[in-house]
């Protein structure tokens, strides 16, 4: 449901939660958990309503300027940015090959003709050809292996084919007919695609196109070791900056009605395209998950890198909620952020 911002370049006005439909007494009590360190080491809640913020606190010294290290949530800006070459005309579709950008795809370690009809929706999707499992560290394709050299392209291109034993379903045998593998390298190689689609560096374009029309300033692009925009994680971005990346999903690609993305990208972008379990599927670059919250379940399309860092818009009730922390190992972060999600946000949208 739209909860759109009243004007350009402004964010949703703050409002008491009861004006914004939201429980004030839940939200006391969720306060008064952060506070006490219920959810471990959180660092900002932001909570907007149908365009309304309702909520916002932070709970470090830094607070409301500082730039948060959004780890793995740049993922999802970066399905946005292939969203916007997209609608520009710099990239045909999401069926565009990687081979159209690289023809040195012959010149590898670990040549293949697969390789060369790996489209782009198979990098959005995280299901494509490549050996590549951030959540196995015996993966070729572990990130961690990554930034051990120095092109962190040719990286990613030099891949092996990953390999499907017979006790594991096949991409044909799975849900949507693809097969999930977490990999930031991938996400890294989208980055040197949209350099050369647009025909020049990321950090050149990206102002215009996306962070001067939601009115963020000047974003310090993390680097490879060669230069480019590292597109898999670490993008610095304050967490009402955030706010407006989720408000301008759950918008349908506007801002302060100016149109930033088409609204066909927005739709596929959060519409299933490959199973990761029985709770989560994954869009383009987006994580689409179930959440359970008292007697009832609520959708919602997530932002989220390690730490706890989380955007999530919740269509029904209207909402978008940022979550920044610093509970580092992804298996603790995740959890807690979840918690607070279903035992108070959830409850206060209810």
């Amino acid at each position: 449901m739209p909860g759109t911002a009243p004007g350009p370049g402004r964010d949703p006005p703050p409002v008491d939660p009861a004006r914004a439909e939201v429980d004030p007494d839940r939200i006391a009590r969720m306060e008064a958990g952060l506070t006490q360190g219920d959810y471990g080491k959180i660092t900002s809640v932001l909570i907007a309503r149908r365009g309304r913020i309702a909520y916002e606190r932070y709970f470090d010294e830094a607070g409301a300027s500082a730039r948060r290290n959004t780890r793995s949530a740049t993922k999802t800006v970066t399905g946005l940015l292939v969203g916007i070459a997209i609608d520009r005309g710099w990239i045909s579709s999401v069926r565009a090959t990687v081979g159209s950008f690289f023809p040195e795809l012959s010149d590898l370690a670990h040549p293949d003709p697969r390789k060369s009809e790996m489209t782009i929706e198979d990098l959005l999707t995280m299901s494509s050809v490549l050996e590549c499992d951030d959540t196995n560290p015996f993966s070729r394709g572990n990130e961690e292996r990554m930034y051990l050299v120095e092109d962190w392209v040719r990286f990613a291109l030099d891949l092996p084919v990953r390999g499907f034993p017979s006790w594991r379903p096949r991409p044909e045998e799975s849900p949507h007919g693809r097969s999930f593998s977490y990999c930031t390298a991938g996400v890294g190689l989208l980055g040197g695609v949209l350099t050369r689609a647009a025909g020049r560096p990321i950090p050149e374009w990206t102002g215009e196109a996306l962070f001067d029309r939601l009115e963020i300033p000047e974003v310090a692009w993390p680097r490879t070791p060669t230069g480019l925009a590292f597109t898999g994680g670490g993008l610095p971005l304050t967490s009402r900056e955030l706010l407006r990346l989720g408000q301008l999903y759950l918008d349908g690609g506007s801002w302060g009605g100016r149109r930033v993305v088409s609204a066909s990208w927005v739709r596929a972008s959060l519409e299933p395209h490959v199973s990761v379990d029985d709770e989560t599927d994954y869009g383009y670059l987006w994580w689409l998950r179930r959440l359970g919250s008292g007697d009832r379940t609520v959708s919602g399309a997530f932002m989220q890198g390690n730490g706890g860092n989380k955007v999530a818009i919740f269509p029904e009730p209207g909402a978008t909620v940022v979550i920044t922390a610093v509970n580092f190992g992804a298996s603790r972060g995740e959890r807690l952020e979840d918690r607070l999600l279903t035992e108070q946000i959830l409850p206060a949208l209810a």
